[in-house]
Parts: C-alpha cells; sequence; structure tokens
C-alpha cells in the first residue's frame, strides 16, 4: 500500500503516525473512527457553507436605513466622512432598496442553481477532497470581497452582484461534495438517523451566521461577511489536511447498496469494513483493498475503460434523471426551497418591518426558524426509518406548514414568546421536507437499484434534485422583494402557503406508491 499514500491526506497520515507511536496497545475499530471523523468533518464544512450565506439577510437591515431619522449606536463617532452615510450603504439607500436588495439574492441563487447541474457532473469524476478544499476557499473569499466594500468605500451595484454571483457559483461544491461523503462510508441502516441529525449543520451554519452578523452588524457590517469569510477559508485547509472521501483510499470497503453493487461478500459486509478490523478471518488484505482503489485515487478518471481504472463509470444526466422519483422529489423541493430560502434571506426584515425590534434582536429572533428546523430534520429522518415512507413523511409535514404559516402571518408578531413558539414550529415543518428530500432520498435514489452495475451517481442525483430546488430558492427571495414593496408582507405569505401546497401535489404520486407498499407488507405479514 506504500504506493496509495500519495491519496491519504497528509494530516491524516501525521495523525495514524502519531497513533502509532502512542496507542499501540489500543486497537480502534478503524471503519468506526474514519466515520466519526467524515461526519464530523463534512458537518463543519457545510456548516461553514450556510454560515457564509446568512450574513446578507441581517446585513441588509442597516444597507437600506435612513441615516438622519436614526440616533449612532454608542460610543460611535460621527465625523465629516461618515456623516450622512454611517449607517445606509448607497445604492441600498433609496426607495427601490427591496427590489435591489433581491436582486443581490437572485444573483448568488440564480448563479447557484445554473452551476449545481455542472457541479454535480464534475464531483462524479474528481477526488472530492481537493473539490470540497477549493470550493471553500474561493467561496470564503467572496464573502470576504462583499465585506471589504465598507472598507474601501465600494457603491458599485454591479460590484455586489458580481460578487454575489461568484459566491453562487462556487458554493455549489457543498452539497453535492459532503452528501456524496457521507454516501460513501455509510450504508442504508439508520440513514435517515444519522443523515437527519447530520443535516442540522445547514440550520447551525445559518444560526452562526445570524449570531456572527448581528455582532457587527450596527457597528462594522463588512465584518458581519469578513469574519465567515476568513473562517470558512481555514476550514477549507482543515478538509484538505484530514478529510477521506472513499474508504477504499485508506484500505477499507466501502457500504454495499443491496442486491447491486459489486464487491467480494467475502471481504465486505453492507456496512463496509477496513482490513485491520477483520484481520484475523482474512489474509491477503492489500491486493484486495488495492483493487477497490480506483474510484477517487486520482484528481479525474481519465481511462474508464481499464481493468485498474475507474471500475464504476459516473452516471450521465439523461440517465440520472430516468431514475424513478427523482423528478417528482426535484419538482416538489422546488417550492419546499423556495418558502424556506424566502425564510432564509427575508424573515431578519420582515421581524424589523412588522414590530419595533431592533435589527440585532430580529436577527437573533431569525435564528430560531433554524432551530426548528434542526427538530424537523431530525423527525423527519427518524420518521422516514420508522415507516420507511419518505414521501408521505415529507407530504405531512408540508400539509401542516400551511396552516402553520397562515397563523405565523396574523399572530407571530403579537409578543415576543409567540413569535419564539410560532417560529420554532415553522422552522420545524418548513424544513423538514426539505432536509429528508436533500439528504436520504438523495442517497438512496442516486444508489437505486434500477441503475444495477453501473451505481456510480450519487453527486448527479444529488445536484439535480437540488439543483432544481435551487432554482426556486432564487425565485422565492426575488418575488418576496416584489411581493412586499407592491402587495404587503400578507401577500407574501399567502405564497409562500401556495407553494408548499405544490411541493405537496408533485409528491402526491409517490405517497400513493408509499401507501401501496406498506399495503402489500401489512398482507404480507
Amino acid at each position: 500500500m506504500t504506493g496509495s499514500l500519495r491519496d491519504i491526506p497528509w494530516g491524516l497520515q501525521v495523525v495514524e503516525w502519531l497513533s502509532s507511536k502512542c496507542c499501540q496497545q489500543h486497537r480502534i475499530n478503524k471503519m468506526a473512527w474514519h466515520r466519526g471523523c467524515v461526519l464530523a468533518l463534512t458537518y463543519l464544512a457545510y456548516t461553514c457553507y450556510h454560515m457564509s450565506r446568512k450574513p446578507i439577510s441581517v446585513v441588509k437591515n442597516v444597507l437600506s436605513l435612513n441615516c438622519s431619522t436614526l440616533s449612532p449606536p454608542p460610543n460611535f463617532v460621527i465625523n465629516a466622512t461618515n456623516r450622512d452615510t454611517w449607517c445606509d450603504w448607497a445604492p441600498f439607500n433609496t426607495d427601490d432598496a427591496t427590489a435591489l436588495l433581491g436582486t443581490l439574492d437572485s444573483a448568488f441563487l440564480f448563479a447557484y442553481a445554473a452551476a449545481m447541474f455542472l457541479s454535480g457532473f464534475v464531483a462524479e469524476r474528481v477526488n472530492l477532497r481537493y473539490f470540497l478544499s477549493f470550493g471553500m476557499l474561493v467561496s470564503g473569499i467572496s464573502c470576504y470581497l462583499f465585506g471589504i466594500a465598507r472598507s474601501f468605500n465600494i457603491h458599485s451595484l454591479w460590484y455586489f452582484v458580481l460578487v454575489q454571483a461568484l459566491g453562487g457559483v462556487f458554493q455549489t461544491s457543498g452539497w453535492p461534495g459532503v452528501v456524496t461523503v457521507v454516501g460513501n462510508w455509510f450504508g442504508k441502516g439508520k440513514r435517515g438517523l444519522i443523515f437527519g441529525v447530520w443535516n442540522s449543520h445547514t440550520s447551525l451554519g445559518n444560526i452562526l451566521g445570524s449570531l456572527i452578523a448581528a455582532e457587527f452588524v450596527e457597528t462594522d457590517w463588512g465584518l458581519s461577511f469578513i469574519v465567515p469569510g476568513a473562517i470558512m477559508g481555514i476550514v477549507g485547509f482543515v478538509i484538505f489536511l484530514f478529510l477521506v472521501p472513499n474508504p477504499v483510499d485508506v484500505g477499507c470497503s466501502p457500504p454495499r447498496p443491496i442486491g447491486y453493487r459489486r464487491l467480494d461478500t467475502t471481504n465486505s459486509s453492507d456496512e463496509g469494513s477496513c482490513a485491520e478490523d477483520v484481520e484475523a478471518s482474512h489474509t491477503g488484505g492489500d491486493d484486495d483493498t488495492q483493487s477497490l482503489r480506483s474510484e477517487t485515487s486520482p484528481m479525474l478518471c481519465v481511462n474508464r475503460h481499464t481493468q485498474n481504472d475507474c471500475e464504476e463509470t459516473a452516471v450521465g444526466f439523461i440517465g440520472a434523471i430516468s431514475i424513478p422519483g427523482v423528478v417528482e422529489y426535484s419538482l416538489s423541493l422546488f417550492f419546499a426551497k423556495l418558502v424556506s430560502y424566502t425564510f432564509l434571506y427575508w424573515l431578519p426584515l420582515y421581524i424589523v418591518s412588522s414590530t419595533k425590534y431592533s435589527a440585532s434582536l430580529s436577527a437573533d429572533l431569525s435564528t430560531l426558524f433554524d432551530v426548528g428546523g434542526i427538530a424537523g430534520a431530525v423527525i423527519a429522518g427518524v420518521f422516514s426509518d420508522y415507516c420507511g415512507m419518505s414521501a408521505l413523511t415529507c407530504a405531512v409535514m408540508l400539509f401542516l406548514a400551511v396552516p402553520m404559516l397562515f397563523i405565523y402571518d396574523y399572530i407571530g408578531t403579537i409578543n415576543v414568546g409567540v413569535n419564539v413558539v410560532l417560529l420554532l414550529l415553522a422552522g420545524l415543518l418548513v424544513n423538514g421536507p426539505y432536509a429528508l428530500i436533500t439528504t436520504t432520498v438523495s442517497a438512496e435514489l442516486g444508489t437505486h437499484p434500477s441503475l444495477g452495475d453501473n451505481s456510480k451517481a450519487l453527486a448527479t442525483v444529488t445536484a439535480i434534485i437540488d439543483g432544481t430546488g435551487s432554482i426556486g430558492a432564487a425565485v422565492g427571495p426575488l418575488l418576496a422583494g416584489i411581493v412586499s414593496r407592491w402587495a404587503g408582507w400578507h401577500s407574501v405569505f399567502y405564497m409562500l402557503m401556495a407553494a408548499d401546497l405544490m411541493a405537496l401535489l408533485f409528491l402526491s404520486k409517490l405517497v400513493c406508491k408509499d401507501l401501496r407498499l406498506y399495503a402489500q407488507r401489512r398482507r404480507a405479514v
């Protein structure tokens, strides 16, 4: 295995060398150890992706303010340079501020949606450690560039639009990358629970992004972007040092999807194993491991027709959308993500406009929606594992989300207590289906039995589903900015309720299928 060291991350080599010197008498389960590291690293990585997306929703509250009607924060010194612009920022200090800020959201989200389909295609064909590290580095730079606009007194709308678009393109490295890595290491058993807990990184990233931005928003909003951008770049370097994208890179066999992945059943289980973990009952592990080490060893799989290179070929776009359920879940996610991202980008501003709370308090309150989202992701995953009916799980939560949005719209801002409770419930019901579709469902469809031997489609399917959803994520905030300006916030909530109903409609065929299969299982018992 000496020839394969180039594929083992440098940081991991150091850790393994230290452990061999210090812990020779304590044997550990190598598969479990690597899985724990993969979950922690991918969790940390995608937390940073969402952390760097969130500041714009918080900073909107100050970019569009009228300085002449406000008092500066404590200890803030007004001078001749900042007298007229200490709190607002051209070109967003006009009556069209909501539309212009909505343009920034759209630049990011439409770039994200368009690039996602290409990103899945690339992710299926490269070493995911390099893919994620590079994507995080450039995403952090784009976030940093937005923040330095305040330091360098940049007021060009096109500058902000281009920076947002750049961030949108490179943020697409995140989701196909982390889902594929986790899917490579974990089998189907308890996948809903694992993904449900793991998917809380989305909400945690939103919470951290809001809290960091809120810390600086009323004094120096540029730091609201610079700090998350710097953190993301640092974590990207950690991913480069330690992430193992595939079990075969470190001499382990991958989990075996039931019935169709070609592995030697004498060497592997459905959950995968490492040579060191089974050496007492198996010999010749080096040869077996070497035969498995092909999927991500080189940066690109150049020759797919040789025996020793790229045993599983990546599925194309047409093959991926032909998998049963991909189209239905993609269209449902379009509307589910429209609702979720409208809250992501506009909730702090909605709270400010409908109450007398400060920008900082509104940002803090908006994090409760994401706290509810964490609970929703776990509940959806556990229920999906228990009943085996992902479509029905999503449909129930989407159905309940409609009256919850109506209630929050009309009584959510009565007082802080009511706002807190309703935001938690709304986050649970809105983000639960979104989380389940983008994780557990995508992983199952990406290794669907209909693919036969050609089963390397996880990143492609994930990108198709999330890319379609991301178009909805781009449309939602754009429409919210326009509708709130011309028809008010009540109309925005009616739009969100209609979107949830459309998401439910596209799942109806799959719900019927789930119920038929459940009835068949009951009759067979």
